[in-house]
């Protein structure tokens, strides 16, 4: 059983987690690694699967937002126009975007074939990370079936930090990877859940916050490459809230309140992408009248706070979850753990 950051004492804001405190609490959605581990690779995908429907077919109402455009995401200018989205959603390094969103087509065009459903046009969604010092990047190591073997393991119960499109990334210093959370909220007296899964690789050490406090200067002179603010961060969040485009939008540029909290200002040099979907309304292109449901502007705040929070706590787990490690020039990237360890340690 992994450790996350709620084992370590800190309760992040006030709403409460779902029962796995994972983005799966919204129901239908599962996630997937594949991850590869060697003396010259770590790197891999995360996909992330919306709905147990063909989403080509039944697609969800969805919205992307650009914090900081320093990033090579794929799929998010169709998603601001149209406001759905119509295939999983993957993650991995900067240099196999490409190659991953392929791979997505690919699958969408089978699974749509299955399904007897002519596909003539398919908007693969797709966020990556640099993950270059712990990673021959170039050599472009995830392949078709590393995307396909994430999907088929796809589940709700899935690993957290150094896995998939986590193996090779860094954050604050640490090691970075891949975090969850998850709040509820309720409206109407219904329950209703946020989750989010960020692929995290962003943030210099000096500015990382800790429960309002910095982290020592012993442990910050051991951190390598942790001097300026670069990297990115792939934020993704699903609810079952119904929502419009516009206002899930609105929800998704929330989640940089949980990036703000732990100290970053947001760098020139770090890419901050937010993908959203909610699977309350399900669209179905062969209708040319469609009915959605969609909440209350004056009620929006709840999911506000919902998107800072899960952001914030699933940035620390996709670092105390990550296992220690070494950059290809053989400096050691430590864990947020480690330092956590020897906290309590001294208590």
């Amino acid at each position: 059983m992994q450790k996350r950051i709620t084992d370590y004492g800190f309760r992040i804001g006030t709403l409460p987690p779902g029962p796995r405190n994972k983005i799966t609490d919204v129901e239908g959605v599962r996630v997937g690694h594949s991850t590869i581990r060697t003396a010259q690779y770590r790197t891999g995908c995360t996909v992330i699967l919306p709905s147990e429907q063909n989403v080509f077919t039944h697609k969800l109402v969805a919205a992307s937002f650009v914090h900081n455009g320093f990033g090579k995401t794929i799929g998010t200018i169709q998603i601001d126009e149209l406001g759905t989205l119509e295939t999983p959603i993957a993650l991995t390094n900067t240099l196999n975007v490409g190659l991953v969103a392929d791979a997505l087509v690919e699958y969408t065009l089978a699974r749509c074939q299955a399904d007897g459903v002519r596909a003539s046009s398919v908007n693969p969604v797709v966020g990556e990370c640099n993950d270059a010092r712990m990673n021959t990047i170039a050599d472009r190591p995830v392949k078709l079936h590393h995307v396909l073997d994430a999907i088929a393991c796809a589940s709700p119960d899935f690993a957290e930090g150094d896995v998939g499109a986590g193996t090779g990334t860094r954050c604050y210093g640490f090691k970075g990877g891949i975090g969850s959370a998850s709040r509820i909220i309720s409206l109407d007296g219904k329950p209703y859940t946020v989750g989010v899964l960020v692929q995290s690789n962003y943030g210099a050490a000096r500015d990382l916050m800790l429960d309002g406090r910095h982290i020592d200067d012993a442990i910050l002179g051991k951190l390598s490459g942790a001097e300026c603010d670069q990297g990115s961060i792939i934020v993704v969040l699903a609810c079952d809230i119904p929502l419009t485009a516009r206002q899930l939008r609105r929800v998704i540029r929330r989640c940089s309140v949980g990036i703000a909290r732990l100290g970053s200002y947001i760098g020139h040099g770090s890419g901050e992408v937010f993908i959203g979907f909610s699977t309350a309304n399900v669209i179905a292109p062969k209708d040319e009248i469609i009915s959605i449901r969609c909440i209350s502007e004056g009620s929006i705040d709840k999911v506000f706070r919902a998107a800072g929070e899960a952001t914030e706590e699933a940035i620390l787990n996709s670092m105390v979850c990550a296992s220690p490690g070494r950059e290809l020039s053989g400096k050691a990237v430590h864990s947020l753990a480690e330092y956590l360890d020897k906290a309590q340690a001294c208590q």
